[in-house]
């Protein structure tokens, strides 16, 4: 693609001009029929809720990546991808939000748009312990700088953890498990984390209490405003209606 644009060959390239190379497979893999919530489908890209347990892609069958194919609709614009493609990652224990992209032009284009910052992301989380009001966490991760920005929503007592605080966070960077290593680096590791928890504080069973539960991002052909909104899962909520319960219980 030349400067954001699929083009021919045969080009004369200019002084500034950007070439950007994208791989695309050419055998579709095999559909892994799972049927995923679609919050948004045009002919361009979709926006899907990812269930927590399943990996966007890798070398195993139950991927989202392969799912796409049984829930996603191909487009029948003349760059149509050869199936849709997840543009950015969640972890596998990780719900929420995802970009799926079903043009080579909007691929490429929603790439440039995450790496320019443009896509603002929000995740809720359930941590140990008591936070502040709201702050901004920056360290290196992987020798480059990462930035997030944190808000506390509300807090619940707990027999073992003391506090559980339910908080909003931004991540203004894209690291590998940012958001996990950020909230364990300020002394409040997610819950139920297992790579980052506190040892003897790792709520088992329960999977990670974080999801991706916001989207702003300008479409990439349209140029329309888009905002997609997900409710905090029930499961956040009744985990901490629960812990504050067992806590008054105890009291009493």
């Amino acid at each position: 693609m030349l400067n954001g644009e699929i083009t021919e060959g045969g080009r004369w390239l200019k002084n500034g001009d950007v070439i950007t190379h994208v791989k695309i497979e050419i055998h579709p893999p095999k559909s892994y029929h799972l049927k995923l919530n679609i919050i948004f489908e045009d002919e361009y890209l979709a926006v899907i809720e990812k269930p927590a347990g399943i990996s966007v892609s890798g070398n195993q069958f139950k991927t989202i990546q392969n799912a796409l194919l049984f829930t996603i609709k191909p487009s029948n614009n003349s760059d149509a991808l050869p199936w849709p493609l997840p543009v950015h990652r969640l972890d596998n224990q990780t719900s929420g939000l995802l970009i799926i992209a079903k043009t080579k032009t909007t691929r490429v284009k929603l790439g440039q748009a995450f790496e320019q910052k443009k896509i603002q992301k929000t995740y809720n989380a359930i941590v140990i312990g008591k936070t502040k009001d709201q702050g901004v966490i920056e360290s290196m991760i992987d020798d480059k700088k990462s930035i997030s920005h944190y808000r506390k929503i509300v807090e619940y007592p707990s027999l073992k953890n003391e506090i559980l605080t339910l908080l909003e966070l931004n991540p203004l960077t894209g690291r590998t498990h940012q958001l996990r290593i950020h909230c364990a680096e300020m002394g409040h590791p997610i819950l139920g984390d297992k790579l980052y928890g506190t040892p003897g504080l790792i709520l088992k069973f329960k999977g990670l209490f974080l999801a991706a539960l916001r989207l702003e991002f300008n479409h990439p052909i349209t140029h329309e405003k888009l905002d997609f909104g997900l409710r905090i899962p029930s499961k956040f909520l009744n985990r901490l209606e629960n812990e504050a319960r067992r806590y008054n219980s105890y009291q009493k």
